[in-house]
């Protein structure tokens, strides 16, 4: 296991979630968010094995856009160094679709769903990206 400065990888994390959304191409709001770094569930956290996360999400965008930038998504990511690792239903209630792909080399892996619009809720089209890095022991 690689050891690793945080900002870095965070900085890293972030870069990676600003190429999908370029590949996305959706017009539309984003959540501004940054990377956070937690601990690697996989492993003791005394050991200071961490990833970094970077969750974000576009809104105010029509539904039909979203579902392009999902299509835009499975064509490039494999073009980028991506291996999509699953296509298809979340299996959550809404059972949104859900791309999740590993960059070549697994530095990174991302999980993209797209929300339908749910009026009963008042809950607009969301498309919902998770950038996650690979574990890596703290400097």
């Amino acid at each position: 296991m690689k050891t690793r400065d945080s900002d870095t990888v965070k900085t890293d994390t972030e870069r990676t979630s600003s190429r999908i959304l370029e590949i996305l191409d959706v017009k539309g709001k984003v959540t501004e968010t940054g990377a956070m770094t937690s601990p690697c569930s996989d492993y003791d956290s005394a050991e200071k094995i961490y990833r970094a996360r970077h969750p974000w999400s576009i809104y105010k965008a029509p539904f039909a856009d979203m579902k392009k930038g999902m299509d835009r998504l499975r064509v490039e990511l494999p073009k980028d160094g991506w291996k999509i690792v699953k296509d298809g239903m979340d299996g959550t209630q809404g059972n949104s679709p859900q791309i999740i792909a590993e960059s070549k080399g697994r530095e990174f892996a991302v999980d993209v769903r797209l929300h339908k619009e749910v009026k009963a809720e008042d809950s607009p089209p969301l498309l919902e990206v998770t950038v996650e890095s690979a574990c890596y022991r703290s400097k």
